[in-house]
């Protein structure tokens, strides 16, 4: 949608894993390095972890990519299954026959029935020189069982090598399953274990610059530096992450008709994206939301002149309560000294309407002075 109004031939930050797009930071080549070098060293369990988003199928898209020709590999994506599910996919992989059941009763084969071929295909494809390679995703889901079905299955082995290698990519929690006490014997066997980190502020700003140019960007970068910082930030260097916040700036970007995309347009995109992100204010290298989104994410304010009307209705009010408590409170009667008999009557037969201030003033006044008028 946007990719014209950049310049581009297509929009760069797909999550999709094109291989166009690949980008090998130190991390990722250290990592691939790890899986091969667990390959030609005939081990049995290589380990790769790694955040969501990290970069973990792209390196192992990179691998199998690499592998030697006369590698067999075994891929395993949905991990979450039984002992006899694994063993199924595994000789559905390697292409392995099972034996024929009869139609009349179609029961289950058992452990046995799995193994027994498997194990007959590694020792006739080791014979001929080949390897091969089992690749388990997401493997911090298989179950301490399985787990212990694929050591077994490691078992098979020449005075030379395992014949069967197997690799384990997972998220930080495989680390955790492989470090419970009942595993220990499994977690003996890893050879090589690498885990896959974030990318740096530096490797950021490469890491966006080479997917625009990709992407087939030709004139300067859309991105300020301040924003390239805030994206590794509020992404925190996670190349998954960095893609949705990117993609969804650009897109902001476009609608608002702004080729130059600023910390504030970041701010505003990672609060639509990341539900950990508040959303931005408008400033001088940014944009603000309009419309209902600006309804939703601005924060209520009163205006100006609603605060200054509603302070002095508030004052008028304070000031008519002190007022009416002055009025209602009874006043003292100062003592009379030696006020004159005459004088008396008058003062007492006239009314008053209401009291005020000065009323005690001018009776102290009247009695003061000598014999009235």
């Amino acid at each position: 949608m946007y990719a014209p109004f950049f310049g581009l031939k297509r929009e760069p930050f797909s999550i999709a894993p094109d291989p166009r797009y690949l980008f090998m930071s130190e991390r990722h080549r250290e990592a691939l390095a790890h899986l091969l070098y667990g390959v030609r060293a005939g081990g049995g369990f290589v380990l790769l972890t790694g955040e969501i988003g990290a970069g973990k199928t792209t390196v192992c898209r990179c691998f199998l990519e690499q592998i030697p020709k006369r590698c067999n590999v075994a891929y395993i994506f949905n991990p979450r299954l039984t002992v006899e599910e694994l063993l199924r996919s595994i000789c559905e992989e390697f292409h392995v026959p099972l034996p024929a059941r009869d139609a009349a009763a179609p029961a289950k084969l058992t452990i046995k029935e799995y193994l027994d071929p498997l194990n007959e295909y590694l020792l006739t494809t080791h014979a001929v020189g080949q390897n091969n390679v089992l690749i388990i995703d997401e493997a911090q889901q298989l179950s301490a069982e399985v787990l212990e079905q694929l050591r077994l299955l490691t078992n098979l082995e020449t005075t030379e090598r395992k014949l069967l290698q197997v690799i384990l990519i997972g998220q930080p929690e495989l680390r955790e399953v492989l470090a419970r006490p009942e595993l220990e014997q499994l977690a003996q066997r890893v050879i090589a274990r690498f885990h896959l980190g974030a990318l740096s502020e530096e490797e950021t700003a490469q890491y966006v610059t080479h997917r625009l140019e990709v992407a087939g960007l030709k004139r300067s970068m859309p991105f300020s530096d301040e924003a390239i910082a805030l994206v590794h930030r509020l992404a925190r260097g996670v190349p998954r992450r960095i893609n949705l916040l990117c993609d969804r700036a650009m897109l902001g970007a476009y609608a608002a008709g702004q080729p130059r995309i600023g910390r504030m347009l970041v701010r505003q995109a990672a609060a639509e994206v990341f539900d950990d992100t508040p959303p931005a204010r408008a400033g001088a290298s940014g944009f603000a939301p309009t419309g209902a989104a600006a309804a939703m994410s601005a924060p209520a304010r009163w205006p100006r002149g609603a605060v200054l009307a509603a302070g002095m209705a508030i004052g008028a009010v304070g000031a008519a309560i002190v007022g009416w408590g002055l009025a209602t409170r009874p006043v003292p009667s100062a003592p009379l000294a030696s006020a004159p008999p005459a004088a008396a009557p008058a003062a007492s037969a006239a009314p008053r309407a209401a009291p005020s201030a000065s009323a005690p003033a001018a009776d102290a006044a009247s009695a003061a002075a000598p014999g009235g008028s």
